[in-house]
């Protein structure tokens, strides 16, 4: 390969649904009522535990964490899918692609890191209730969100700067409708090694990690719940985890399912990879706060007060 050959792209080409372009109109409804979903519910969860003194609680800051972070995610893929289901506008800037990366992975490896504290803050509340303030202070609560958003951007920080060095060759076209680090690598014809070698390391540190961490504090939730001696006891317990492990699956099933497909079925048509790539993405943003809505008795009594503020 020559080096007139190698260049700096100065914008990537984005992907829709290969071939389903004149069905593209039809996805414009569900497309823009998803993320608005994901917008509403979170910035309204966000709202009713901020107004509600109430829920500073270390179960709802948690939350609150949680819906911003898939505040983040949402907002970050919103403009370029929504760009090409409504303008047909498929080209991304390469500095705007790359920050685009950024903040994806950022907010979803912080959505991970929440979902693990989530497990924690539910295993110290049915492990010891009488000390459950006393051990997760606001000020802990404050210092786990602080640590969770600096490790989002510091394991992501570098990504950017080694993929601004590579020189590209060939074509400039992503599989997806917004930018990501796993699509990116893909293109450069420099050595890419060393943002594989990260790329892994981050994955396994984080969602890897986080992942096992939760199974090990529902292990040790469910020792504790069996140690209790009323039935009564043990079923309000356990009905405190329903939302979070509600969250937990909405979370991790599509993941699973996605690598799942990208290792065993390999020759499955694009069309259905890039649906499972936006279900892993915009499926979490919708649903959590509807289930936590439904399920949790205070949020919801919180929204039924904001819609009768807001009314009268």
């Amino acid at each position: 390969m020559t080096n007139s050959s190698q260049f700096t792209p100065k914008y990537f080409l984005l992907t829709g649904f290969p071939g389903l372009e004149a069905l593209y109109p039809w996805f414009i409804f569900p497309f823009c009522s998803t993320y608005l979903v994901a917008l509403v519910g979170n910035s309204l969860i966000l709202t009713v535990i901020k107004k509600n003194t109430s829920l500073h609680q270390p179960m709802y800051l948690f939350l609150a964490m949680l819906a911003f972070a898939e505040l983040g995610v949402s907002a970050s893929t919103l403009p370029t899918v929504l760009g090409i289901f409504l303008f047909g506008a498929n080209e991304i800037d390469f500095e705007a692609c790359l920050l685009q990366m950024f903040f994806i992975h950022a907010f979803s490896i912080m959505e991970s890191g929440v979902l693990l504290a989530m497990s924690v803050d539910r295993f110290v509340a049915i492990y010891n209730p009488l000390r459950y303030t006393t051990i997760l202070t606001l000020p802990r609560i404050a210092a786990s969100g602080t640590a969770l958003g600096l490790k989002s951007v510091m394991l992501m920080f570098p990504l950017p700067f080694l993929l601004k060095r590579l020189p590209f060759c060939g074509h400039n076209t992503l599989s997806h409708s917004y930018c990501l680090h796993s699509d990116l690598i893909q293109l450069p014809c420099g050595n890419t090694r060393p943002n594989s070698i990260l790329g892994l390391c981050i994955v396994t540190s984080t969602f890897g990690l986080d992942s096992l961490l939760i199974v090990v504090s529902y292990a040790l939730i469910l020792h504790t719940v069996l140690g209790i001696t009323s039935g009564e006891g043990r079923r309000k317990a356990l009905n405190t985890c329903v939302s979070h492990i509600c969250a937990v699956l909405v979370y991790y099933v599509p993941m699973i399912s996605m690598a799942l497909v990208h290792r065993f079925m390999k020759h499955a048509a694009p069309a259905v990879r890039l649906l499972l790539a936006n279900v892993c993405l915009l499926v979490p943003p919708v649903l959590n706060p509807i289930i936590y809505s439904v399920k949790t008795k205070q949020i919801r009594q919180g929204l039924i007060q904001l819609f009768l503020q807001r009314k009268y």
